[in-house]
C-alpha cells in the first residue's frame, strides 16, 4: 500500500510540476526585432514589439488572388496566414553602454507595451556621448513575471559632433514590397549587403509597404500592421535594423495609396489612420521633417511629402504645395544657417526628374511645377549641395539645366521592383540610369585634409554600377 501511496504521490506531484512548468514557460518574443532609430549626438529612439511566437507563421496559409483590384477573397483567421507575426501584452526594458571598455552600464525600467499601438513600444534613450557605438539589450517578459523571456542584442553609432570632421557613411533605400522579394525565406537582399559596408546609419525614403497591393489589400488597419509586422519579421530585415540605426520616411503606399493626399481614404483606413500607424511602426520623434548634423562636414534634411500637400488635381499656381508653408520656411531658413561642408536633401520623392509625363504627383511634374522651381531655384544657389530621392523605380543621376540642382535616385529594393522608365528616355540631364533594384551609397571623408564626398549606386548583386566623386568647391 505504501508503494502505492508512492506512486501516486510522485505521479501528483510530477502533474503539479507539469502544471506549474506550463504556468512559468508562458514567453512573450520580439519576432520584429527591435528598430534603432533618429539618432543625434547625444539620443536616439528605440522601438520593438512584442510577439505571441519567436517567428512569422512561415507554414501558414497563402492568400488567395483577387480577380477584382482592392478586394480581397475571404481567407482564414489572420493569425493563420503566412508570413502572420501576431503581437502579445507584455514588459520590456533596455540596458545600453559604450562598446569601450570601463563604461558604465546604464537601464531603462520596465514599461509595458501599447496595446493599442500594436504591442509596440519606443523609448528614447539622452544624455549619450557623440561619435561613439553603443551596445544594446532589449528584453521581453510577461506582465507580473520576474525573468525575461526574450532577448535582442544591437548596437548603433552616435553622430559625431559639429566640430569633429568624422568619416560618415550611409545607405539610401526606396520601394519595398513583400511580394517583390529576391530571397524567399530571408527577405531582400540588399540588407546582408548594405550591412557589410557598415554603414554609419540607413534611410529609408518610403513605400515601405503597399497597402494598395494584394495579397493582402491593406483594407483595414488590422491588415495594414499584418503587412509591417510580416516584412519586418523577415531575417535579412530584422538582423539589419537590429544593428543599424535608421531615419524612416513615409510616402503615398504606406500612408494609404498611390498619390494620395490628406482628406482621403483606402477601405476602412481613414487619413488620421494612415498618419497613425507609420508612427507606432517605426522610431519617430515630434515630426516627420528633421535635419540631422553628422559632424563638421554633413547634414542632412528628411522631409515630409503627404501631410501638407494639396490636391493633385489642383491647378499649379503660388498656392499649390506639396511641402506646405511652415515646412518650406524651416528647410530655407535651416539650410542658410547651416555651416556644413556637405548638404543633402533627401526628399520621399524627386525634385529635379525627370519623370514620366503621365506622373502629377510630384515637384519634376508639371502640376507641382511653380513650388519645384521655387525649391530647385534656392537649392542651386547653394555650395556642395545635393538632393536623393526616392519614390521612383530605377536608378538615376541627373542635373537640373536651368538650376544645376544634381539628384541621385536610389532606385527600388530589388531587380523584380525596378521599371516604369526606360533607358532610350535618356535625356541630357542625365548622368547615369539605369533599369534596375541596389541601393545608393554615400561617404564623406578628408583626403589630405580635404574634404570629399562619394555617391555610389549599387545592384542587389554587390556590385558598383555608377560611382560619382565630388571634391568640396
Amino acid at each position: 500500500m505504501k508503494i502505492i501511496h508512492i506512486i501516486i504521490f510522485n505521479a501528483l506531484l510530477a502533474l503539479v510540476m507539469l502544471t506549474s512548468c506550463s504556468d512559468t514557460e508562458v514567453h512573450v518574443y520580439m519576432a520584429n526585432g527591435i528598430k534603432i532609430g533618429e539618432v543625434t549626438p547625444n539620443s536616439v529612439i528605440i522601438w520593438t514589439r512584442l510577439t505571441k511566437h519567436p517567428e512569422r507563421n512561415i507554414n501558414g496559409h497563402p492568400f488567395a488572388k483577387s480577380e477584382s483590384k482592392h478586394v480581397n477573397p475571404p481567407f482564414e483567421k489572420l493569425e493563420e496566414m503566412e508570413g502572420a507575426t501576431p503581437g502579445t501584452s507584455g514588459e520590456v526594458r533596455i540596458f545600453y553602454k559604450p562598446k569601450r571598455e570601463g563604461s558604465e552600464l546604464k537601464s531603462m525600467m520596465w514599461k509595458s507595451v501599447q496595446v493599442e499601438k500594436d504591442f509596440t513600444i519606443q523609448f528614447q534613450l539622452t544624455k549619450l556621448l557623440p561619435g561613439i557605438e553603443y551596445s544594446i539589450i532589449v528584453e521581453g517578459r510577461t506582465v507580473g513575471s520576474n525573468e525575461a523571456s526574450c532577448v535582442v542584442e544591437g548596437s548603433f553609432v552616435t553622430a559625431p559632433s559639429e566640430e569633429d570632421p568624422a568619416r560618415v557613411s550611409f545607405s539610401v533605400v526606396t520601394g519595398q514590397d513583400y511580394h517583390r522579394r529576391d530571397d524567399h525565406e530571408n527577405g531582400h537582399k540588399i540588407y546582408p549587403l548594405m550591412q557589410n559596408l557598415n554603414p554609419s546609419f540607413f534611410i529609408h525614403t518610403g513605400d515601405i509597404e503597399y497597402y494598395d497591393k494584394p495579397l493582402p489589400y491593406a483594407l483595414n488597419i488590422e491588415l495594414a500592421r499584418f503587412k509591417w509586422n510580416r516584412i519586418y519579421s523577415m531575417p535579412f530585415q530584422r538582423n539589419f535594423h537590429n544593428n543599424v540605426t535608421s531615419y524612416f520616411i513615409k510616402d503615398d503606399h504606406e500612408t494609404l495609396k498611390n498619390d494620395c493626399w490628406p482628406g482621403q481614404s483606402y477601405g476602412d483606413i481613414t487619413w488620421e489612420d494612415g498618419l497613425k500607424i507609420f508612427r507606432e511602426q517605426v522610431p519617430m520623434g515630434e515630426k516627420t521633417y528633421r535635419t540631422i548634423r553628422w559632424g563638421k562636414d554633413l547634414q542632412i534634411w528628411l522631409v515630409e511629402g503627404r501631410d501638407y500637400r494639396s490636391n493633385n488635381t489642383m491647378p499649379d499656381g503660388p498656392n499649390k504645395t506639396i511641402w506646405g508653408e511652415e515646412q518650406k520656411k524651416w528647410f530655407f531658413e535651416t539650410v542658410e544657417k547651416s555651416d556644413a561642408t556637405f548638404r543633402i536633401l533627401i526628399s520621399p520623392t524627386p525634385i529635379v526628374g525627370p519623370d514620366r509625363a503621365k506622373k502629377n504627383d510630384n515637384h519634376s511634374n508639371i502640376g507641382f511645377k511653380h513650388e519645384g522651381d521655387e525649391l530647385r531655384s534656392f537649392i542651386g544657389k547653394q555650395k556642395n549641395m545635393f538632393v536623393i530621392c526616392g519614390d521612383r523605380h530605377w536608378q538615376y543621376v541627373s542635373i537640373d539645366e536651368k538650376s544645376g540642382v544634381k539628384e541621385y535616385s536610389c532606385g527600388p529594393t530589388t531587380d523584380a521592383h525596378a521599371g516604369g522608365f526606360n533607358e532610350k528616355l535618356r535625356t541630357k540631364m542625365h548622368k547615369y540610369l539605369k533599369i534596375k533594384g541596389g541601393f545608393l551609397s554615400v561617404s564623406v571623408k578628408r583626403k589630405n585634409g580635404k574634404p570629399e564626398i562619394t555617391f555610389r549606386h549599387y545592384g542587389t548583386d554587390g556590385i558598383i554600377y555608377n560611382e560619382d566623386v565630388v571634391l568640396v568647391n
